[in-house]
């Protein structure tokens, strides 16, 4: 990506070095999803391979213990260690070149979604984005980096660890920079559906619903969130031409790389699709293509699809 020419947003909060304050994110003996301010979990308690798989899925765009587990609240418990705590290993020029990265792609979120919302008749309020290290207080709850990128809704905000993006090249083999806009183009997608009253209607039908049928709403939650993100991808393209030979394929890799199968099959050697949450490789790339072709947020709508 020729990502330098980009428009550089201000909505960038840097608490990198900063203490998080007020104890760690540990494994909560309920679920509850990144988007609620946890309340508290079910009885019950989590096997080994269960949180092998989660730990797994926190990789990537969950960053969110209680999205995989469920819908009641998750606890926060322990104080973080003093490795927990300890600054990733990256050179200062590198994260200040990232952080540029970061807000470059940021400003053409804002830049694409503020003309999206104008056509709607509507004001696209811009979110928050929040570089931090090892681990963080959002209105959500406490967060450790190693649950990977989220966005919380209680305070409008996406929160990103840097040394993820080392994690997106090295440990699930999805390397390049418009693979890392990506990332920041879902979690715009999950406020974009806060600020439309989306995921509002669909935490409340959650509610109601059956486990399996609750995994399915959250994952057409998250297809659209590709979606959304490959809308942006066609609006920033069309508006600043930035795009270089093979960043599309690094994007498809990237959705192809999170896909609930494939992490299910890494993480405990087989497939379990009734507690996908995500959805799958395919149904990832399949709407994240949608959006990038399209350019619509109409092709967007997931929760009428007859398949997905």
């Amino acid at each position: 990506m020729r990502w330098r020419q980009g428009p550089r947003s201000d909505n960038i909060e840097d608490r990198r070095g900063q203490s998080g304050g007020g104890g760690g994110f540990g494994f909560p003996r309920g679920g509850g999803r990144r988007i609620r301010i946890p309340t508290g979990g079910r009885k019950g308690g989590m096997g080994i391979g269960g949180i092998v798989v989660v730990l797994v899925l926190m990789w990537f765009f969950g960053g969110d213990l209680g999205k995989i587990l469920g819908p009641s609240g998750g606890g926060l418990t322990q104080a973080p260690t003093q490795s927990q705590t300890q600054q990733p290993n990256i050179a200062p020029g590198k994260a200040d070149e990232m952080k540029q990265f970061v807000s470059a792609i940021l400003g053409s979120t804002e830049e694409v979604w503020n003309v999206k919302f104008k056509e709607l008749n509507r004001q696209y309020k811009e979110p928050k984005l929040v570089l931090f290290t090892g681990y963080v207080n959002s209105a959500c709850g406490n967060a450790q980096a190693a649950m990977g990128p989220f966005y919380c809704p209680a305070d409008q905000k996406v929160y990103i660890d840097l040394a993820f993006y080392n994690d997106m090249k090295n440990k699930l083999g999805a390397p390049g920079d418009f693979a890392q806009a990506y990332v920041i183009a879902h979690e715009v997608g999950h406020h974009i559906q806060t600020i439309l009253g989306i995921a509002a209607r669909v935490t409340a039908a959650r509610q109601s619903a059956g486990k399996v049928e609750g995994n399915l709403l959250q994952v057409r939650m998250e297809l659209q969130a590709d979606c959304l993100a490959g809308v942006w991808a066609n609006s920033s393209q069309r508006a600043r031409n930035w795009l270089e030979k093979g960043d599309i394929e690094e994007g498809l890799n990237a959705a192809s790389a999170i896909g609930d199968d494939r992490l299910q099959r890494r993480g405990q050697g087989r497939v379990v699709p009734e507690s996908f949450t995500h959805g799958s490789s395919a149904q990832r790339v399949r709407w994240f293509k949608r959006g990038l072709e399209s350019g619509k947020m109409g092709s967007c709508d997931t929760f009428k699809a007859r398949e997905l």
